[in-house]
């Protein structure tokens, strides 16, 4: 890979060899696997070291669960919060595991759609909850660096399922917890 990079370097009509960009290729790759280790990571193993048996009707929400991706059409940056919510049925998980399971995602080459679906795939399979819901709020570097320049957008999406999706109260009440209006 350094190799490539230094290419990449020579390309752009820089030269690889002065003192700034001598240790670039290194640093790019080192960059690029701690930012791709997704890959390298069971998401179902990582759930499954957490699953405690327990009781319990009431919403369970992880907020705020600050990552960084790369778009898979750019590589570039987009980072945000992800708040992931559930209604146990019977089953457990601990809190940090699940936000070791939206880094997993997180880091792969990625779109936001996808990575809010994978997360719930990954929460509703390990879990079976009553519900889940998956919010993902995001700033991505290749609508603010390129194309539209547009600095101060922010792209939402989520993944409503079971109760989050067939009960109104049960939705409102995520919204306040999460500070959303109406």
């Amino acid at each position: 890979m350094e190799e490539l990079i230094r290419r990449i370097i020579l390309e752009i009509g820089e030269d690889p060899e002065r003192e700034g960009l001598k240790d670039t290729p290194r640093r790019v790759e080192e960059t690029l696997r701690s930012l791709t280790d997704g890959y390298s990571m069971d998401p179902g193993e990582i759930l499954r070291e957490g699953i405690l048996e327990g009781e319990g009707e009431g919403l369970v929400l992880a907020k705020e669960i600050e990552f960084f991706s790369l778009c898979e059409h750019h590589m570039l940056p987009f980072f945000g919060k992800c708040h992931v919510a559930y209604i146990p049925n019977g089953k457990l998980v601990g809190i940090s595991k699940i936000a070791r399971l939206v880094d997993v995602f997180a880091h792969r080459l990625q779109v936001q759609e996808r990575m809010t679906r994978q997360i719930a795939d990954e929460i509703e399979k390990a879990l079976n909850p009553a519900g889940v819901a998956v919010i993902v709020e995001a700033q991505h570097l290749c609508m603010m660096m390129r194309g539209v320049k547009k600095h101060s957008s922010r792209i939402s999406t989520s993944d409503l399922r079971g109760r989050f999706r067939d009960d109104p109260q049960l939705l409102q009440e995520l919204r306040m917890l999460l500070g959303m209006e109406g």
